[in-house]
């Protein structure tokens, strides 16, 4: 038995009392269900900017119904310090991904990035510290790498931000880590790299790629490229994130905490071959559909080149171990997105 089963039998005896933000959002909606199926306590925050409502009806029809009466459903802002207050009362464990993503958003709304990312962050760990929580993990990003060139890349070096949204996770990183040194709330961060998998929204000029290419392919639209296509990523299926938050939230190995996490696979795949992978899942499900090639326009502002991970800290610390690479990870989101998507008419 691993790690992570062994942190899923000591959550099965041991139920807690949790705080997911950003609930109703696809990570925060993959880790309530997990939690719920666990049979644990959970308050699932969110103000519906980006979350939806129906990836919490996706949740309560996966459990058992005396699961989902364990879950209590608060509408309120992260940046509002009685909201967070309320929510942390009484909770054990906090797994923060409110959060508004996106490098394009950030440089479009870089005010509104601040006051989600950073404002809302600063808020919940001041409530955190002041309801006594036990541990804080969130949501970091690859993006803090900024223009760090070296591969792949290792917690201990950062460059310099490329967008409002990279900076904000910078912050969020810096305030968890002072939180934890100046007042002993224990923080782990978790720096995610191009997290995908079933419910992330492929609609919407800030949609990420994988969504955003499964969508045009299924329509039989066209897939756009940002740059030469040579622009490569370390795609990480959300199950592995699953198991990253439930490991950071319940370590018990002294120093562990206080640090924060590469949470990736370790592979780094090009948007070339992505497009070529995609394909051939599209195949499988629409054998008939014979894809246009996709088309190249200018690189976007904020993008990083290429990105990996050094995820041995993770694997040492955590005992974080993926259990999904990236063409099974792509298989499953493609078995969600189209037992969710009929056909095109005339297609």
């Amino acid at each position: 038995m691993d790690r992570y089963e062994q942190t899923l039998e000591k959550l099965r005896a041991r139920p807690a009392r949790w705080l997911v933000t950003g609930a109703a959002g696809f990570i925060g909606s993959h880790l309530l269900e997990q939690l719920l199926s666990l049979d644990q306590t959970v308050v699932a925050l969110d103000n519906f900017s980006t979350g939806k409502r129906e990836n919490l009806d996706a949740v309560r029809q996966r459990v058992t119904p005396e699961q989902w009466g364990r879950c209590r459903v608060v509408e309120g802002d992260i940046a509002d310090p009685a909201v967070c207050a309320a929510a942390c009362e009484g909770v054990d464990y906090v797994l923060h991904h409110a959060a508004l993503g996106s490098v394009p958003r950030s440089i479009a709304e870089p005010r509104a990035s601040h006051r989600a990312n950073v404002t809302g962050t600063l808020e919940l760990l001041e409530a955190a510290r002041q309801a006594r929580v036990r541990r804080f993990v969130y949501a970091s990003s690859s993006s803090v790498y900024g223009d760090e060139p070296g591969l792949p890349k290792r917690e201990d070096r950062i460059g310099r931000p490329l967008s409002p949204y990279a900076a904000t996770k910078w912050m969020d990183e810096i305030y968890a880590d002072t939180w934890g040194r100046v007042y002993g709330l224990e923080c782990i961060g978790l720096r995610y790299f191009n997290v995908f998998g079933p419910r992330q929204d492929p609609h919407g000029p800030y949609a990420a790629v994988i969504p955003r290419w499964m969508e045009a392919l299924w329509r039989g639209g066209t897939v756009t490229v940002y740059g030469d296509g040579e622009t490569s990523r370390d795609f990480c299926y959300v199950g592995n994130v699953v198991q990253a938050n439930l490991l950071a939230a319940t370590v018990e190995r002294p120093g562990a905490v206080h640090r924060v996490y590469n949470i990736a696979v370790g592979e780094r795949t090009t948007l070339n071959e992505l497009y070529e992978i995609l394909v051939a899942g599209l195949k499988r499900w629409r054998p008939g559909l014979e894809p246009a090639r996709p088309v190249y326009e200018d690189f976007r502002p904020g993008d990083v080149r290429h990105s990996l991970a050094d995820i041995s800290l993770a694997r040492e610390w955590l005992g974080y171990e993926p259990r999904h690479r990236l063409a099974e990870g792509l298989e499953l989101t493609w078995e969600w997105f189209a037992t969710r998507r009929p056909a095109p008419v005339g297609a």
